[in-house]
């Protein structure tokens, strides 16, 4: 017995020490506390076991053990994006136009997806830009631009939630014509002899046509679910906090969750619940929902974690609207929420924007605070782009995290119309940073900007948008924009221990770049790309 006890203890480092996978010849980048940068790592069952050179590395391997070569290719810790819509996106197949410079590229896109649609079939592009990204021409897409390029095909080419442009087949499928009522904020556009123009402007007017526009379903929104992960994969997505949106359940759910459960879902995902009630009495249904909420009963790759972002829709402020105040019986309403949230010790973010609706909110959290205490629950502001240094003070007191996204990609000049000098400093990407609270970054996509998290990480750092305007002068380091991009996104997710950083014991999610992030030109920091995305030790996008 004696023996067999002895081989086994001399035999067990042995054991331990096999990896699956080691990565060597690299410029390992792995984000830790330190900011350290190494050659190798090891993984196995999915995690980091160890990290540093490529000797020390190469000796944890075996025969079975899986060896990839970077060749000197910088390595990153997989994005992670802390809040967008991309669960709601799986119900339509839509036309992306993320990053797209050109107004022809973009016709060329729109030809290439209606010659392959089904007869009948919809071609929507449901957000992600705007007129002012095109550096060609900086419009739109008039009726007879549309109608020539698909005379039978519904089309819908909607900008941001700003307006929608409709060919004639997607009017008449949306059922609109000359008659058709406006809908609430909304307007159906009209020429002075009160023929249809083929736009629908105002929030409402978007939400109108979406509404229009059929959903996939059942195995169909299954695979698009697959194929939208796919898509964030090979942007350099690896995990997202998922916000939820309008028209939200549990439907929308079931596709990543069914996905997750069979071990096929190649990124992670941490939603929110959204309810968006409008009245009080909206309210009083959701605070008797509030007692039986749950979060945190799912896996590392799907979990709910809490409650957000529009918590009551009459106090939802707007990126392109000069807001002073919310009305403060609306802001009553909406803390009835935020105080059973609190009680029951449940994370919230909340969307606020303007400087006077962040001063409110803060002031009723402080309030909040003395007869339920929030701290340790990491509650969340979203977006906060006119926060000033003394509001980010008392949220970093409140034990509070910041979610700063990249809207001013595409909206950046619209956001100068609006709010003139006081746009350079939207979002204050410095002022944030400087203050020493918890910060990460992300997008706010699908609607109102690209997904791209490599644009996001060059407009933080330099405050150019899609197509070349420098709309912000909040410039940050591409270490501190890595850092809040990773490691700083982990930790409003509640997944410190998890990912955000290549260190020993958390997964290996990681990107393999085409170039190197940390010496490229700044300006082409939105172009890099990764050639290698892994998920847990798996790769899920490019090969070795």
């Amino acid at each position: 017995m004696r023996k067999y006890l002895f081989l086994y203890i001399f035999l067990f480092p042995l054991l331990a020490a096999a990896v699956d996978t080691i990565v060597v010849n690299g410029k390992i980048v792995t984000v830790d506390d330190r900011f350290s940068i190494v050659q190798a790592l090891a993984i196995k069952n999915q995690r980091v076991v160890a990290t540093g050179s490529n000797a020390d590395i190469r000796k944890l391997a075996e025969a079975n053990t899986k060896v990839i070569d970077v060749r000197g290719r910088t390595v990153i810790p997989g994005l992670i994006d802390n809040h967008s819509h991309w669960i709601r996106a799986a119900e339509h197949d839509e036309l992306r136009l993320d990053g797209v410079t050109s107004h022809a590229e973009a016709l060329r896109m729109l030809s290439a997806r209606v010659r392959s649609a089904k007869p009948g079939e919809w071609v929507g592009v449901l957000g992600g830009w705007s007129e002012e990204q095109f550096t060609d021409e900086p419009r739109g897409f008039p009726l007879a631009e549309l109608d020539k390029l698909a005379p039978d095909t519904p089309l819908a080419v909607q900008s941001i939630y700003n307006h929608t442009y409709l060919n004639t087949a997607g009017l008449r499928a949306a059922k609109i014509d000359e008659s058709t009522p406006n809908p609430v904020n909304g307007t159906i556009e009209k020429d002075t002899a009160g023929k249809l123009t083929g736009v629908v402007r105002g929030a409402g007017g978007v939400a109108f046509v979406a509404a229009r526009i059929p959903k996939l379903q059942n195995e169909a929104r299954m695979a698009n679910a697959k194929k939208l992960v796919g898509y964030l994969n090979s942007l350099g997505l690896t995990a997202w906090g998922d916000a939820g949106g309008r028209g939200m359940t549990a439907g929308h759910y079931e596709p990543y969750r069914l996905l997750a459960d069979k071990n096929e879902l190649d990124i992670r995902v941490f939603w929110t619940t959204i309810r968006q009630p409008a009245t009080p009495e909206q309210v009083d249904k959701v605070l008797a929902e509030i007692p039986n909420l749950k979060p945190f009963q799912g896996n590392d790759y799907m979990d709910h974690i809490g409650w957000g972002e529009s918590v009551y829709s009459p106090v939802t402020t707007q990126l392109l609207r000069v807001q002073k105040a919310v009305n403060a019986d609306a802001l009553n309403q909406k803390m009835r929420i935020a105080s059973a949230l609190a009680r029951y010790g449940i994370y919230l973010n909340s969307h606020v924007e303007m400087n006077g609706p962040i001063e409110q909110f803060v002031a009723a959290y402080e309030e909040l605070n003395k007869t339920h205490p929030i701290k340790g629950l990491r509650w969340s502001f979203s977006h906060l782009d006119q926060i000033d240094e003394q509001q980010l003070s008392r949220m970093k007191r409140l034990g509070m995290t910041a979610q700063i996204h990249s809207r001013p990609l595409i909206q950046g000049v619209l956001m100068h119309k609006v709010h003139g000098e006081a746009a350079w400093d939207m979002p204050p990407f410095r002022r944030v940073q400087d203050s020493g609270i918890v910060w990460g970054l992300g997008s706010d996509a699908t609607a109102v900007t690209t997904s791209n998290p490599f644009y996001t990480l060059g407009f933080a750092i330099t405050g150019k948008m899609v197509g070349g305007h420098h709309v912000n002068r909040q410039n940050i380091t591409r270490e501190e924009a890595l850092i809040a991009h990773t490691r700083s996104n982990a930790f409003i997710l509640f997944q410190e221990g998890n990912i955000g950083s290549l260190q020993k014991g958390k997964y290996a999610d990681l990107l393999v770049l085409d170039r190197d992030y940390m010496t490229v030109p700044v300006d082409a920091i939105k172009d890099l790309k990764p050639v290698i995305t892994m998920v847990g030790g798996k790769i899920v996008y490019g090969k070795p």
